[in-house]
């Protein structure tokens, strides 16, 4: 029942998101302590999305472990369901939703960093908590789908997924909004209605094209017709034809 090295990453990644939130629901910042609290923040709705995921993920390899050879029926097929909530997770939230966020977080900027992050969140939040947030989601999700296969959802219903909660996470946006009469993001205090509508549908197309790249990468990672032999292979295959071929 010994631990491989994914399973052992895995435990690793959840730690550190466990100690990322921790440390940033400690930070006493204004915008905490106003309407919606942390939880208008993509960044942080994204850290509890990376956080749930990969507790998933060690939770699926513990229940395989404590599974594997047991021969129980029951137990299997619980193992099943926890893998289909595993891969549709990664599929509809932590890839598309990670990377949104790590990309959209870095273009933004490098424009102009105080139209996203405003350099008074330095005497706030610390260097590295900050790449802990917008940083190392990406390589941890990309490593994730490296090591372990995930079988997507039907592409209708994945892009129904994600486009549902694009759409009401804009919605809650908008209601911040309403209520408080501050936009979440400071740069959307300087651009129009009109500018505001195409921002927010650009938003929306672009987790639809993360979903498909997700899903396009996931089967170009696992697809075996793809994958070169390795030496294994190649000296299974000199044993099958024997010396006179």
């Amino acid at each position: 029942m010994a631990l491989v090295p994914c399973q052992v990453l895995r435990v690793a990644i959840l730690l550190s998101y466990c100690s990322i939130l921790c440390n940033y629901k400690a930070i006493e910042m204004p915008s905490h302590q106003t309407y919606g609290g942390s939880w208008k923040f993509l960044t942080f709705i994204d850290l509890v999305i990376q956080a749930v995921f990969f507790g998933i993920c060690v939770l699926t390899d513990l229940s395989s472990l404590l599974t594997r050879g047991s021969g129980n029926q029951e137990q299997e097929r619980q193992l099943k369901k926890l893998i289909s909530l595993r891969d549709w997770m990664l599929a509809v939230l932590a890839f598309p939703v990670g990377v949104f966020v790590v990309a959209v977080f870095w273009i933004i900027y490098a424009y102009d960093r105080e139209m996203i992050y405003p350099k008074l969140l330095d005497n706030f939040i610390p260097g590295w908590l900050n790449h802990g947030m917008h940083t190392t989601v990406l390589p941890f999700i990309l490593i994730e789908m490296r090591t372990s296969h995930h079988q997507y959802p039907s592409r209708s219903s994945g892009l129904t997924a994600i486009c549902t909660f694009s759409v009401g996470y804009i919605l809650w946006v908008c209601w911040v909004h309403h209520v408080t009469g501050m936009w979440v993001y400071p740069f959307l205090e300087h651009i129009g209605p009109g500018a505001r509508i195409i921002f927010f549908g650009s938003t929306t197309i672009l987790m639809n094209f993360l979903y498909l790249l997700g899903e396009v990468l996931n089967n170009y990672i696992w697809d075996t017709q793809r994958k070169p032999l390795s030496w294994q292979d190649m000296k299974i295959n000199f044993m099958y034809l024997g010396p006179s071929s």
